[in-house]
């Protein structure tokens, strides 16, 4: 049976296009494959290919009301939580073979999140007498941000690749640091040339390369002809 591009983003039939956005960025989040480890990787990988197809033609208004055409009359719809307008939630079932493995997976994945879970308990409970307060806040918020970061790199990863996908150059304004470490990396160049400079043998072999080789002195002269005036 064809998947319904609706029920697979979680939305209504008459969503607006910034509901379809943002139940597509949250479904992106929840189930980016990066965020996941072996069975898991390759399933969401799966599932979030169906959610690309989905939003790549319901955020196209030609390519939403072609496929809208496709849909049977008398096929009813249920709103997702997105829409903040209707009371009825739907909830997206996936076919009978990938929601079994998607359940599988996710009981995988709360046993391995209990494990974790018992072990700090175990190993803060061995260990609280030797740690201070201070270092274990510290280091609760530098493991907060660093799962944030993964998080943030994820949906960016997801949305760069969905952006090439479609056809999109991606183009990266210089920063500020950027730009410092050109200005760096020239100071270096320039400071490794005047120390092979100082070199006789270096600068000898330089020098006779300039004056046997009248291509380079031709240019040289012009060059330095063209700076004079």
């Amino acid at each position: 049976m064809k998947k319904n591009y609706y029920e697979l983003l979680e939305v209504d039939k008459k969503a607006s296009p910034e509901v379809i956005e943002k139940a597509y960025k949250t479904l992106v989040k929840k189930y980016h494959p990066d965020l996941q480890q072996g069975e898991l990787k390759s399933n969401y990988e799966e599932i979030l290919k169906h959610i690309n197809e989905a939003y790549e033609t319901l955020s196209d208004a030609t390519k939403r009301a072609a496929y809208d055409m496709t849909l049977p009359k008398d096929n009813t719809y249920k709103t997702s939580s997105y829409n903040s307008q209707e009371k009825k939630t739907y909830t997206y079932t996936p076919p009978k073979s990938e929601n079994t493995t998607v359940k599988q997976n996710v009981a995988n994945q709360k046993r391995y999140t209990e494990n974790i879970n018992n072990s700090n308990a175990q190993n803060q409970k061995n260990h609280s007498e030797n740690i201070d307060r201070n270092q274990y806040i510290e280091y609760q918020k530098r493991y907060n941000e660093e799962i944030q970061k993964a998080v943030n790199k994820a949906y960016h990863d997801a949305y760069i690749q969905d952006l090439k996908r479609r056809g999109f150059k991606i183009k990266y304004k210089k920063t500020k640091k950027d730009y410092i470490t050109i200005f760096i990396s020239i100071i270096i160049t320039i400071f490794i040339l005047f120390i092979l400079w100082q070199i006789p043998f270096i600068r000898n072999y330089i020098l006779n390369i300039y004056y046997n080789n009248p291509i380079i002195y031709n240019t040289f002269k012009i060059i330095s002809n063209i700076f004079k005036t």
